[in-house]
């Protein structure tokens, strides 16, 4: 008399998923149904509790995990791949698979499953390379109009004065352009090298903004533009670093006047606030232009290296795409808060929030 073939779920798996809840990745045992017979906590919070028992095809829109499923209860050795999933929100996963009891065991057999988010270090990744991309872009502009001029002088305007001087002076634009850029490149990377360390020390906001608004003033001049400070009679410390306040704020004041309007008004307003997310007492400070403004559809990419609403007017203002990527960094470094209003047409405003202290 045959006997009849034993079905996995009749018997009790060889691991106790929940012996893995302590685990940050989730955890599922499967059966060669693809039915999920047991995973830990972070599973279940990632697909839900009626998950258990069903068929994982069911929760998990990947013929990748099925297929692996199905190729290590086949007897091959399981491994590392990366996988998708779009639902509820596209992630990706490094999926580790093997088979239980054992490749050689014989009789019923799961699959336990690993899978360990990547997605963030997929961003980053494409970030980097998006940076490096980015660099090399703004990098060789300059540089090939340098090398051009260089063969020019070397030609045809050897013995053309004019000609000359009129290329050294694009030649001296350029190769202060690719300065200001590498600067930036630097100033970059040593704000976010810090960004974990907080700022101790006491400011004087006032005595920042006053010296950013004299430094600029000439160049606000240029345009016709008026720079107001608004200060309240009395004006608590800040806790932060001179250098870097000073540098937040003239990127602000000095975007405010590359692209504010000609013979207007730009207006610094400082008063006491509470911040955003801690409600600590702090101060506000908002640099507001008259302008064009910035559509609703930019503001949330600003503050990312190289964005641009208008990438040649900023080329040609000597832009390097990183002012407020370095304001955005500085910010989060001193535990404060930024924030992007702007109506078109009319003016934008730029406030920067940071933690007052008393002296």
């Amino acid at each position: 008399m045959s006997s009849q073939p034993v079905k996995t779920q009749d018997i009790p798996p060889p691991l106790d998923a929940s012996m893995l809840d302590g685990l940050s990745d989730p955890v599922f045992l499967v059966d060669p149904n693809h039915v999920i017979v047991d995973y830990n906590r972070a599973a279940k919070d990632l697909l839900g509790k009626q998950a258990l028992s069903a068929r994982m095809d069911e929760f998990l829109d990947s013929e990748d995990i099925i297929g692996a499923i199905d190729e290590t209860l086949g007897g091959t050795p399981g491994g590392r791949s990366e996988v998708f999933l779009p639902h509820p929100i596209g992630r990706y996963f490094e999926l580790n698979i093997w088979r239980l009891p054992d490749l050689k065991s014989v009789g019923p057999a799961w699959a336990m499953l690993v899978l360990h988010d990547i997605t963030e270090s997929k961003k980053a990744a494409q970030m980097r390379a998006d940076f490096v991309a980015n660099v090399s872009h703004e990098l060789r502009s300059p540089l090939s109009s340098l090398l051009g001029f260089i063969e020019t002088l070397r030609g045809p305007a050897r013995d053309d004065p004019e000609a000359s001087d009129r290329f050294l002076e694009i030649m001296e634009n350029e190769a202060k352009r690719m300065t200001r850029l590498i600067n930036d490149l630097l100033a970059l990377s040593k704000v976010e090298t810090d960004e974990h360390i907080r700022p101790e020390q006491l400011v004087d906001l006032s005595t920042i903004l006053s010296q950013v608004t004299d430094i600029l003033l000439v160049n606000a001049k240029e345009r016709g533009i008026e720079i107001s400070l608004e200060l309240p009679k009395k004006l608590r410390a800040v806790q932060g670093e001179s250098d870097e306040l000073i540098q937040v704020f003239q990127n602000l004041i000095g975007n405010a006047i590359h692209y504010g309007r000609e013979n207007s008004v730009i207006r610094v307003v400082v008063k006491k606030c509470r911040l955003p997310d801690t409600k600590e007492k702090g101060v506000a400070v908002s640099v507001i232009n008259e302008g064009e403004g910035i559509p609703a559809e930019h503001i949330p990419r600003l503050t990312e290296r190289f964005y641009r609403v208008d990438k040649g007017r900023s080329r040609g203002m000597g832009g390097t795409g990183l002012g407020l990527a370095i304001v955005k960094h500085i910010v989060a470094r001193h535990r404060g808060h930024l924030e992007i209003e702007s109506e078109l047409g009319v003016e934008t405003a730029f406030t920067v929030s940071l933690l007052s202290v008393k002296r």
